[in-house]
């Protein structure tokens, strides 16, 4: 069974309150593997019809981070993205259901790689990257609530 990773409120792509936000929710399906359901509506349109290549990115960006996050809300792997290769396959279409998925490639300690992909119900991979990651100073967020910043397994929704 997929554990839910937590959400935050104001990320872009996890913050459930963020009004603009894409409000994905990321599963655990075993460590280093994550996937998140995705639907793009209209307001991400890049070229009528299709997502913002930008907002895809941003997705890959996170689900390669989320692989190495971990599912403990409460010990979280926090990590910058040092560099982002993206390829855009085929054009990523609107309003309808697509699956994110991260995997966790390699760990050297404070880095690590990461691999995503966005794809469409039937398989077919629409974008895909790697990632390098830094892992962010504990210090940085060391005696933080993350609950305060709304960081926490929110109510499960089934997907």
């Amino acid at each position: 069974m997929a554990l839910q990773q937590a959400n935050s409120r104001g990320c872009f792509i996890c913050g459930l309150e963020n009004p603009v936000g894409l409000h994905l929710i990321f599963y655990e399906e075993r460590p280093g593997e994550v996937f998140a359901p995705v639907f793009l509506e209209p307001k991400y349109e890049g070229f009528p019809g299709m997502a913002h290549g930008g907002v895809v990115a941003a997705m890959l960006d996170e689900a390669c981070g989320r692989a190495l996050m971990g599912s403990d809300p409460r010990q979280p792997r926090f990590m910058y993205t040092a560099r982002l290769d993206v390829r855009y396959r085929q054009h990523v279409p609107l309003n309808q259901p697509l699956r994110l998925e991260g995997k966790a490639l390699k760990d050297r300690g404070r880095l690590a790689t990461a691999e995503a992909k966005l794809l469409t119900q039937d398989g077919t991979v629409l974008a895909e990257a790697q990632a390098l990651l830094v892992d962010v100073p504990a210090g940085e967020y060391q005696g933080v609530d993350l609950e305060s910043f709304g960081w926490k397994v929110y109510q499960e929704v089934s997907k």
